[in-house]
Order: structure tokens, then sequence, then C-alpha cells
């Protein structure tokens, strides 16, 4: 159950904390291609080879490429800082698009854009994390300092401008594609991370401290995935990839079969909505049920509301579902990021949710790879039994591994020497 809004501290508290509209206006745009990236190829691949399965497969090598590199980078920038990593990441992320826009442009073979999108997806700057990671710097507990109580606040709202840029991004890069040019959206994509980047790179005073190198056996160098409550996250974070892939492409393809291909951005953004309004909505509540439960809640609600969708042939109806489940998304996001807040300390934080952004990239991957396969080989309405599968099995093994959500309440060791956590209230 929930209290009223005047519990807790609200987003316009939140938004007064000194410094943070230096990071939030660039870390917005800076983030915003993530939600391009993935239709912007499936939609340049399909054009260019006119198949949704090759379009999917190349869009899934940039995934599982981010996902591989993404912890790697997270755990760069908390050991060396942001700003080091972010310069040459969004200048290797700006060519690799061109190149990639290039080959799929010039007809090349389809090896040739699987070689191209693997830097692609290597070099997606890990913008949403490193927010996260400045609002733990500026709220977060430290030396002679309580952990500020807009903490879950900071949370929420990440996720709603997360979802927000999934609102818009895919709109705006299906506009571009269908109503400019097929690699309209991937230039674009490409040119607002460069000057995001930069922008938010530039950024200095808010950054986290930087832990600085150490010796190769130190303790707080651990890895954030040796924690087990990390690593059921990212498992389960895959289901929430799995509907975002498994969304984009068939719907891209529902679109397609039913003669109106500039429609996919509308249903799409409407799923995006329904995820936004729920993140807005969890900011606003100062929940009495711990993360743990909403999270298990969150994945039961998005499995059953998936569950449906591949039976829907009407566009209305499709957007309804669609708006539902998205309305399901944001609670499960926001309880795995707040858990990560209680189970991982400062140290491998950036690093913690680098994984879990990395894991929906993978999700993401396979299930633009699978929907993309079956909408060719049995019609659009298949592609929609990817998201309901992935949430299943995410819902099942969050279920089964519940037990190693609970964080430490006594102060000791967590995971390998990685750090101490004080006593904190889950359920």
């Amino acid at each position: 159950m929930a209290s009223t809004v005047s519990d807790r501290p609200g987003y316009g508290q939140l938004l007064r904390t000194p410094g943070a509209w230096t990071f939030l206006l660039p870390g917005f745009a800076a983030r915003q291609p993530f939600a391009m990236l993935t239709i912007g190829i499936v939609l340049l691949v399909q054009h260019t080879t006119g198949s949704y399965g090759s379009a999917g497969a190349v869009a899934a090598v940039s995934g599982v490429s981010m996902a591989l590199f993404a912890p790697q980078t997270g755990k760069l920038a908390d050991r060396f800082g942001q700003r080091a990593v972010l310069l040459p990441g969004v200048l290797v992320h700006a060519i690799s698009v061109t190149a990639l826009t290039a080959l799929a442009l010039a007809d090349t073979p389809i090896w040739a854009l699987f070689l191209a999108a693997v830097p692609t997806g290597a070099s997606i700057p890990q913008i949403g994390p490193m927010v996260r990671a400045r609002w733990a710097a500026v709220l977060g507990a430290a030396p002679g300092r309580a952990a500020s109580p807009l903490m879950s606040t900071a949370a929420a709202f990440e996720s709603v401008t997360d979802e927000f840029t999934f609102v818009i991004g895919p709109v705006i890069a299906t506009a571009l594609c269908t109503g400019v040019h097929p690699a309209a959206g991937l230039i674009a994509e490409g040119v607002l991370t460069l000057v995001g980047g930069l922008f938010f790179a530039a950024q200095r005073a808010t950054q986290p401290t930087v832990r600085g190198a150490a010796s190769p056996g130190s303790p707080r160098h651990a890895s954030a995935l040796s924690v087990p409550g990390v690593r059921v996250l990212a498992v389960a974070f895959l289901g929430i990839g799995a509907v975002f892939g498994g969304m984009q492409v068939s719907l891209t393809a529902f679109a397609e079969e039913i003669g109106s291909p500039g429609s996919n951005g509308v249903l799409y953004g409407i799923f995006a909505a329904g995820n936004m309004l729920a993140g807005i909505a969890c900011g606003a509540i100062a929940w009495k049920t711990g993360p743990r439960r909403r999270l298990i809640a969150g994945y039961a609600a998005l499995t059953l509301t998936a569950s449906g969708l591949w039976a829907v042939h009407s566009v209305p109806l499709l957007a309804g579902l669609g708006l539902l489940v998205g309305l399901c998304i944001a609670p499960a996001l926001i309880s795995g990021y707040t858990l990560v807040e209680a189970l991982v300390p400062a140290s491998a934080r950036t690093e913690a949710f680098t994984w879990l952004t990395g894991a929906v990239a993978l999700g993401q991957a396979a299930a633009v790879t699978v929907a993309g396969q079956l909408a060719d080989a049995h019609g659009a309405s298949t592609g929609f039994l990817v998201p309901l599968v992935g949430t299943g099995l995410a819902l099942i093994t969050l279920l089964a591994l519940r037990s190693r959500l609970v964080p430490s309440t006594s102060g000791r060791t967590v995971a390998r020497g990685i750090g101490h956590r004080g006593p904190v209230t889950v359920d």
C-alpha cells in the first residue's frame, strides 16, 4: 500500500538540488540516441535488404556489443572518471554510426554490417548510469552525512527520463526515416550522441569522485557482478529488454503489414508513454512496500499484460494493450535500480548500473533477432510472443532467487570485500 505524496520529498525539491541542472540537461540530450539506435538500424537495414530478420540481426549485434562493453565502460568511469571515458567514446560512436550507415546504403554484404555494428554498440555512451551515479554522489551517504531521502525520488525521476526518451526517441527516428530518408534516423542519432556527450563530459563539478587506479588485488576494484543480487537483477532486466526489442520489431512489422508504416512511431510512442506515466506516479508515491516486492509485482503484471499482444490485430486495441504493457515496465525498472543503491557500494555503482543497462540491451538484442525472424516467417503477430516469453522467464527467476535481493543488514562485507553497507530496509 502507498501513502500520500506529501509523505516524501517531491520532484520539485529534487530539481532544486544545487548543480542538478548542469548535468540533467546535457544528460538528457546525450541519452536520447540510446532510444533511437535500434529502431534506426532496423528501419535502415530493412529498407536496404527487405528483410526484418536481417535488420533485427544487425541491431542485435550492436545490442550484444553494448551489453558486453557497457559494464567495462562503467568500471573505467568509476576508476578514472566519466569525462575520461566519454570523450573518446562519443567520437568512436559517431564514426562507427557513420560507417554503418554508409555500408548499409552501399548494399554491402550483411557480414560487413555486422562488423560495423560491433563498434557502434560497444561505444554507446552510458549516460543514464552516469547520471544516476551523479545523483548518488550528490545525495547519497558519505562520511559525516546520511543519505538524502531524495535518493528514491531521484531513482524514479531517472526512470521517467529514460522512458521519456523512449517516448520521443523512436518517434523522432521513425519520422526521420519514413519522412526524410531511411538513413536520417541513424545520422541524427550520431550527431546527438556527439554533441550531447561532449557537453555532458564538460560538467566536471558534479562528476563522482574518481577512485583512481589501484593494485590488481585491491577489493575496491571487485566487480559489481560479484554481488549475487546484481546478477539476479541483470537476468531479470533481460526480460525488460525483451519487451523493448520485441515491441520495436513487431510494431514495425505490424505497421508495414497493414500498409501504414508511419503508425509504427505512434504505436511505440503510446507504449513508451505508458511507461513514462507510470514512472511519474511511482516517483510521487511514498511506498509502504519494499522495492523487492514491488519488483516481483511489476514483473507479474508485465507478464500478464504481454500475454495478449500476439492475439490483437486492431490498431486501437494494440495501442491500448501496448499502453498497459508500458504502464507495467516503470515500476519494475525503478524497483530494480532502487535495490542496486542498497546492494552495491559507491565505488562500484556506475558499473552496477551499466550491468543492468547492458542486460536490457542484451535482452533487446535477442528479442529483435527472434522477433524479426518470427515476423518474416509467420507474420507480425508472432513477434509479440517474444515479450511474453522474456518477461515470464524473468518472473520465474525473480521468484526462485528473491532471497538474493536482500541487502546486508549487519554491515558485513559484501561479495569478496566489495564494500560495507549500513542497515537498509527492503521489505
